[in-house]
């Protein structure tokens, strides 16, 4: 049996009329550039994340730079952003001249460890990012609580979270800016790169549009320098009938989710927590276990497509070399880097494939020793 990472193919077939007709729709318009589906899904776009506003941008790196600019982060401003993420995270902070400031994470929940937050804060700093990673939305209550103690801003990064929720509320729709990425193999998903910001300030709102629009406030009238950072409309009418869809992509995920936990050998692999406030998407279901490249070498042996998310640590990348930081400066984080395992999951999944996988996990760690959550904790 062959088992893909995710399979676009197949979630394409089930919806083929669907989009074939919004694409044909779009280029019959010939409104390539900010046309009628981009103004749509954005509107569209909100009202999911339970926003007033939505911006459609180029892809989700770039929506998280300008989701800083239009907040007035720059040169010599600090951003706390947590070490176990995509380097994008990181990146947008760096390329609009501001620095990342790292900091560890949660041991189980896997996002941005609140209880550090405090320690890492300075008079430089301007915001808090924490990241909703896998799908899973970092604990937001307290980091509310801290930014506004200490007037700071705070940009979700929700690139791997539509629709999750945080007691009750959309991620994206708690801080004061979120960014999201479009990328195809997302939740939802365009068919090339795509991103969003949300925020509820029609103000920033406004500066966005600029900004992706080479800092035009009208046509040839450019009031800033910015580049050209547009939702391309054809993937703007993809996204509007995948988001239609979303959610009963999202509930299917859970069940694939709920089944591995069921199935995979609890003494063998740390797998997932949920914590009580979360209600996670699971754009990734990320197992921890001791030899683990070996594992994800047997499983491929077997046909079974698996990732790794994130094997280098952000601050160990050799772009941030000029940081300084050393292995033990996040120890969570680098322990996570050394066994986390991404397993296959999407919606079209089916049960089949799912008993394979576990299966072959099964017959892995039957006879090996491994971690368990509190051997992470107490390693880390």
């Amino acid at each position: 049996m062959q088992v893909k990472f995710v399979d676009l193919q197949r979630q394409y077939q089930a919806i083929k009329p669907e989009i074939d007709e919004a694409i044909a729709a779009a280029i019959a318009r010939t409104d390539f550039i900010l046309g009628e589906d981009v103004v749509r899904f954005e509107e569209e776009f909100a009202e999911y994340c339970e926003t007033e506003y939505a911006v459609g941008i180029d892809n989700g790196a770039t929506a998280l730079e300008l989701a800083m600019r239009a907040l007035g982060i720059g040169a010599g401003d600090e951003v706390i952003v947590p070490a176990n993420s995509f380097i994008a995270s990181a990146s947008a902070v760096s390329l609009i001249g501001a620095t990342p400031v790292f900091i560890d994470v949660d041991p189980l929940t896997y996002t941005i460890d609140v209880q550090q937050l405090s320690s890492r804060i300075t008079s430089r700093t301007k915001a808090i990012m924490p990241v909703h990673l896998y799908g899973q939305p970092a604990d937001m209550d307290p980091i509310m609580a801290i930014a506004k103690r200490h007037g700071l801003f705070v940009i979700e990064d929700a690139c791997q979270a539509h629709g999750a929720l945080y007691k009750g509320r959309r991620a994206g729709s708690i801080g004061d800016i979120a960014a999201f990425s479009f990328y195809p193999g997302k939740n939802l998903g365009a068919y090339g790169d795509g991103g969003a910001v949300v925020t509820n300030d029609a103000s920033i709102a406004a500066t966005l549009k600029i900004l992706r629009n080479c800092g035009q406030s009208e046509k040839y009238n450019h009031v800033t320098l910015s580049g050209n950072h547009r939702l391309d409309t054809i993937q703007a009418a993809v996204l509007r009938v995948k988001l239609r869809y979303l959610d009963e992509w999202n509930t299917m995920r859970r069940h694939w989710a709920k089944l591995y936990d069921e199935l995979i050998p609890s003494a063998d692999v740390i797998k997932p927590v949920q914590p009580p406030y979360a209600e996670s998407v699971y754009h990734l279901y990320v197992i921890h276990v001791e030899g683990r490249d070996a594992l994800q070498a047997y499983l491929a042996e077997r046909g079974i497509s698996t990732g790794i998310h994130y094997p280098l640590p952000i601050h160990l990348q050799p772009a941030y070399r000029d940081m300084g930081h050393k292995v033990g400066d996040f120890p969570v984080t680098e322990r996570l880097a050394l066994l986390s395992l991404s397993l296959p999951i999407f919606a079209e999944l089916t049960i089949a494939e799912l008993e394979f996988v576990e299966d072959c996990i099964w017959s892995f760690t039957r006879d090996r020793r491994v971690a368990t959550p509190e051997a992470l904790v107490s390693r880390a």
